[in-house]
């Protein structure tokens, strides 16, 4: 289908993409990498009257070290997330999920902010940056707010941004050292996962000493898998241990039925491939 007619406006400041959509209202919709929109948009889902492109924000792109932190820029690519050396250094996890993410093409156009501000529950990235306590940064008329990854995903393809403001960078703190690893299950190559678990485990004296795991497509929102932290914390780093807290993945989860898998399947599904990203961590 052919995507309903909208005005089309490429700020080259921060201020002026601001001022766009802040005049636009709840009828605009930002442009990132497209990747998520454009099908909205060819599907007549959203009609906007207004598309705010923010391809000239250089400014909105990149990682830099901060503390004990990496700055991630809204506007970077999929692509740069896998290649980036402080990413892959310090934040394994979240170039691994990256790297699982569609096609080339998809990788190469689609941004990191661009996922996180769509919050598809399907999208494997809000379950990362849950996973990794992420904190993201919002622009708006008022100024800079800064937006916990826990509270920033409030319902399916929902979040806490305001209707004028504008998603710019996400902060992470660095996991150097840690076991990382993202496992998923799809029907097909580059398809949206039926159920992805997002993990991280740091050890001390074959112990673990703490766990973070965060679960995509299990409810409306990405869900923090709790029950399987406080399972893991104090146990030995084994097989067995991973297993016996794995179990608790489904705890609190609202699995859907849909075309793609039945919630008792997703349920079945939330345990093994957590036993599995722990096992590989």
């Amino acid at each position: 289908m052919i995507p309903s007619a909208f005005e089309y406006t490429r700020p080259s400041t921060m201020d002026d993409a601001i001022a766009a959509l802040r005049q636009a209202g709840e009828d605009a919709k930002i442009l990132a990498g497209g990747q998520s929109l454009i099908p909205v948009l060819r599907l007549r889902l959203a009609a906007p009257s207004v598309l705010i492109d923010l391809g000239d924000l250089d400014s909105l792109r990149g990682v830099r070290e901060d503390g004990d932190q990496l700055v991630i820029g809204a506007m970077t690519t999929h692509d740069e997330l896998t290649r980036d050396h402080l990413i892959r250094e310090h934040l394994p996890l979240l170039a691994e999920a990256a790297a699982t993410i569609g096609d080339r093409q998809v990788r190469h156009l689609g941004t990191f902010g661009g996922s996180l501000a769509h919050a598809d529950p399907a999208g494997d990235l809000p379950a990362v940056a849950l996973a990794l306590d992420a904190e993201l940064l919002v622009t708006g008329p008022a100024g800079n707010r800064t937006v916990a990854a826990a509270d920033f995903f409030v319902d399916y393809l929902t979040t806490a941004l305001g209707p004028d403001e504008i998603l710019t960078e996400v902060r992470l703190p660095k996991l150097t050292g840690w076991g990382c690893h993202y496992e998923k299950f799809n029907r097909v190559a580059q398809a949206w996962a039926i159920v992805g678990v997002a993990a991280a485990v740091r050890r001390e004296n074959g112990s673990v000493a703490e766990a973070r795991v965060a679960l995509t497509n299990m409810g409306s929102v990405p869900v923090r898998a709790r029950s399987v932290e406080e399972a893991l914390a104090g146990q030995s780093a084994s097989l067995e241990s991973y297993a016996a807290a794995a179990a608790h993945a489904p705890d609190g989860t609202q699995p859907s039925d849909d075309v793609s898998a039945s919630a008792e399947y997703r349920t079945h599904l939330a345990s093994v491939l957590t036993r599995r990203a722990l096992a590989a961590c």
